[in-house]
């Protein structure tokens, strides 16, 4: 059991528990209130006397530098990041939580928790938006003004702190929804979140892609969180609370109600949006078209993996409590939506030529192996005794793979979409031409795609590989554990297996398919000739060669060594189920 270390809001201990969020707040502060800094006076009333207060007027050399929100954005989430992956793996206490409470009479509200579980979540989350705001200052470059020749230039410095306050902003949401013990709090989080990223999306005012995009992507959004809200509701209604331990229990004893499996359909549907689940996906790959290459990795990677730590709160803390019998209410409909998911994602995949857009029906697609491995922790609850504690250790082993892929995803993922953002330095990635011959432009920009493609393709020993087979490895252990008497057997070659490894054996045929797509890639980039006006070198960026270079080391080096990120995912793991 862990002990449960109590802060209060602002206390004397708050801000060491909790550096990493303060770092966040103060760098958003810093971003609104530094590029703003300059020559200003006030006059005092009544008099002609003017006082300086430092703040509006002409700008100081230094304040006024256009590509200054830029680096305060990365230092800030790079210093986030370092005190996360530090307490990961240095300075945690795996026996402790440390919980953010307010005092309410005798009683106190959990409001955020602390865990190796969101920790790892937050590092992914913050990890993400880094890449992203590192490789932004190359996507929207910014120009001294006195070198301004062109109005997108213009453009571009005007909206540099608009950009990373953004950022920001969502990092904020993020780690609202990671460290989040109150259902509430989580849905203020994916909202902070949410509305950051549909702006984000439609970024590029000037492209009608984008604001196509961007308006696409706010409408499905706000309707499924409206969805997801009208859930919430119930769920209060019905419980009286929106604490998770409490909903947790009362799901213990919910009886023959229907008010609260209404709550979690409708609820379900909000975080289906998230994760890009089918038939919740439509307008993913729009969103994905639309948006900047940065910025559309974000959606694949941290948005995503935000949707399913709402996912992992509800289904496998609160309705799926240790002690009672059977398999989880929702097991059935969830094997459905990730079995047709990661087919449809893949099948789409296959007819699209822009490479965003097959790059989103991946992401469908990945968003079906998640499911598949969350159904698979929902087929025995995790208090039955009978069991042995074998289910106990199944269920572990799916979920510590699950959130292997999570975290490598963003690596491979990422990177791929950052690759095709260095080539909108040249223009609109519309179809697959503007890959070809890429291979005789930059060879190493090539091999380094198709790295990425590799791992998207589950190709060994990269880490996409890796994350895959621990995935159906989890999921084959699950189904293979003592199932007599559980009333959903299927004997496969004179084994009794619970009907879960079917899902395994689908993201096995799915893998299969989506090699054919992404080896596409590598046949236009080696053996095509470069698209007409597209056979020069590829633009020279510092910023996102970096960024690039950090997502292939992930990609490689999880893959060959992945033993202390795999430890991690299992402290976290264990976090969770506790």
């Amino acid at each position: 059991m862990s002990s449960l270390l109590r802060v209060e809001p602002f206390s004397a201990g708050f801000f060491g528990y909790f550096a990493a969020e303060t770092v966040l707040a103060l760098g958003l502060v810093l971003m609104i209130v530094v590029p703003n800094l300059g020559r200003g006076t006030f006059r005092v009333p009544g008099t002609q006397v003017r006082l300086p207060w430092f703040f509006g007027g002409e700008r100081y050399s230094l304040t006024g530098r256009p590509d200054l929100p830029g680096y305060i954005s990365v230092l800030t989430l790079l210093t986030a990041l370092v005190l996360l992956i530090n307490d990961l793996l240095t300075t945690w206490d795996h026996t402790t939580q440390e919980v953010l409470v307010h005092a309410v009479g005798d009683n106190s509200v959990r409001i955020l928790a602390a865990t190796p579980f969101s920790r790892l979540m937050e590092a992914l989350f913050i990890g993400a938006l880094f890449l992203v705001a590192l490789a932004s200052n190359d996507r929207y470059r910014s120009t001294p003004a006195r070198e301004v020749r062109s109005l997108s230039a213009l453009y571009n410095n005007r909206r540099q702190a608009d950009l990373h306050i953004l950022l920001l902003t969502c990092a904020l949401g993020m780690t609202t929804v990671a460290l989040a013990e109150n259902l509430f709090v989580l849905f203020v989080g994916l909202e902070l979140a949410g509305f950051s990223s549909y702006i984000l999306v439609a970024f590029n005012k000037e492209s009608k892609f984008g604001s196509e995009g961007g308006m696409k992507y706010f409408m499905v959004g706000s309707a499924s969180s409206g969805v997801g809200l009208y859930g919430l509701s119930l769920l209060y209604l019905w419980a009286g609370t929106l604490q998770v331990d409490a909903l947790a229990l009362a799901w213990a004893n919910i009886g023959q109600e229907i008010l609260p499996y209404v709550a979690l359909g409708l609820m379900l549907v909000g975080f289906g949006f998230k994760v890009s689940a089918a038939p919740f996906h439509f307008a993913a790959p729009d969103a994905y078209a639309g948006a900047s290459s940065p910025i559309a990795g974000l959606l694949a990677t941290a948005s995503k993996a935000m949707g399913m730590v709402g996912l992992f709160r509800i289904l496998l803390v609160i309705t799926l409590p240790g002690g009672t019998e059977g398999s989880a209410v929702w097991l059935v409909l969830l094997g459905v939506l990730a079995a047709i998911t990661m087919t449809w994602g893949n099948l789409a995949a296959l007819g699209s030529k822009n490479p965003k857009r097959m790059l989103a029906y991946s992401s469908v697609a990945h968003a079906g192996y998640m499911m598949a491995a969350l159904t698979a922790v929902g087929v025995w609850n995790l208090g039955e005794a009978s069991l042995d504690g074998a289910a106990e250790a199944a269920s572990e082993a799916v979920l510590t793979a699950l959130l292997f892929h999570l975290v490598v995803l963003v690596a491979f993922k990422m990177g791929a979409f950052l690759v095709i953002g260095l080539l909108e330095h040249e223009g609109e990635v519309r179809d697959d031409r503007t890959l070809s011959g890429l291979s005789k432009r930059s060879p190493l920009l090539a091999v380094v795609m198709f790295v990425f493609m590799l791992s998207l393709a589950g190709v060994p020993p990269l880490s996409g590989f890796l994350s895959k087979l621990l995935v159906i490895m989890g999921i084959v252990k699950v189904a293979a554990v003592d199932v007599a008497g559980s009333g959903a057997t299927v004997s496969v070659f004179g084994l009794d297996l619970h009907w879960v490894w079917s899902l395994a054996l689908l993201m096995v045929l799915n893998s299969a398919i989506s090699v054919y797509y992404y080896l596409r890639i590598g046949v236009v980039m080696f053996f095509d000739a470069p698209a007409v006006g597209r056979d020069r070198p590829v633009p020279r960026t510092v910023f996102t060669t970096i960024a690039i270079a950090i997502c292939l080391i992930g990609t490689v080096g999880f893959g060959v060594w992945g033993d202390p990120l795999i430890e991690v995912c299992r402290d976290a793991a264990e976090a969770l189920l506790r």
